[in-house]
């Protein structure tokens, strides 16, 4: 009897270190520290990829419920996970009606020592797709989300990722909005999308960091997407969409010195939609947060993406 209790124990304890190796190793199996407690609504997680550690935040509302739909948010160039979950107020939404949201950080480029998203840019060989895509994947399996409704969106270099997720993932992502982002150069002129995915884009007139006219500086492969209308154009063309709806939002706040307008077009496949908003005298800016006061991009990317709910 002894000796089969020293055998059991032998036992476990081999496959606890099996365990132990397995999730050490720098293979490209992927894991995520599972979480035995859902007392929680928020809370940071690791994971590793690619040979890179990744760290990404969750906020589950207290609504949450199997099957519920998921929004991704992507932060900006040389910013954090932390700086987008703050300004957007994405939790405050999804409280109202939900949803769950991640918040995953970009990695550094030695190239500059600065956070980013590799959105086929020239500056990293980062995976950042498969990360993401991964990321994706690992949630709905953990907590049951919705496989038809992931969304997601990104300020500035996040939204250049995000129309690189809808280029080469569109069979996982199902709609992206681009706060002052573009397409990159390589997105640009290698775009097909599996699916055809709606699209909203909001830009300001006046910004100098991603100019809406396309006059960005090609070099490490951010600019070389043309004027923002045409790539609004180019994803109207892929969604057939057929009209236009224009809506010129009040001037509430005069001492932004910007006004709104909406151009939704329309009549496409799957009542597929491509929204832009043009921020006259916008800048570099997340409206609502700061920028603009005339709407909430938040509330704004929200309604956009219940719009496409499957």
């Amino acid at each position: 009897m002894l000796q089969k209790y020293y055998n059991l124990k032998r036992l476990l304890k081999f496959h606890f270190l099996v365990l132990i190796f397995l999730s050490c190793s720098d293979s490209d199996d992927d894991y995520v520290i599972i979480d035995d407690n859902s007392n929680w609504t928020q809370k940071e997680f690791k994971m590793n990829y690619d040979g890179l550690e990744r760290v990404y935040i969750l906020y589950k509302p207290k609504n949450f419920s199997e099957n519920a739909p998921l929004v991704m948010m992507l932060h900006g160039y040389s910013s954090n996970r932390n700086n987008i979950l703050s300004y957007s107020q994405m939790n405050s939404i999804a409280d109202r009606n939900g949803f769950m949201v991640c918040y995953p950080q970009g990695s550094i480029t030695p190239l500059t020592g600065q956070t980013h998203w590799n959105a086929n840019l020239q500056m990293s060989d980062v995976n950042d797709i498969g990360f993401l895509s991964n990321l994706v994947s690992n949630i709905q399996q953990q907590y049951k989300t919705s496989k038809e409704n992931v969304f997601v969106s990104g300020m500035s270099n996040g939204g250049f990722m995000s129309y690189t997720l809808g280029c080469e993932k569109s069979d996982i992502f199902k709609a992206v909005a681009s706060i002052t982002g573009t397409m990159s150069g390589y997105d640009w002129q290698n775009c097909s999308p599996a699916y055809k995915i709606p699209i909203l884009q909001m830009s300001g007139t006046n910004d100098l960091t991603v100019p809406w006219d396309g006059t960005m500086n090609t070099a490490l492969g951010w600019g070389g997407a043309p004027h923002i209308l045409e790539v609004m154009e180019f994803w109207s063309d892929i969604n057939n969409c057929i009209e236009d709806e224009i809506i010129n939002f009040p001037d509430v706040d005069k001492t932004d010195y910007s006004t709104v307008s909406l151009t939704k077009k329309k009549g496409g496949s799957y009542d597929n939609e491509v929204w832009f908003y043009k921020v006259d005298g916008g800048g570099h800016d997340w409206p609502g947060a700061w920028g603009n006061q005339d709407i909430n991009a938040s509330e704004e990317i929200w309604k956009f993406f219940k719009k496409h709910l499957n």
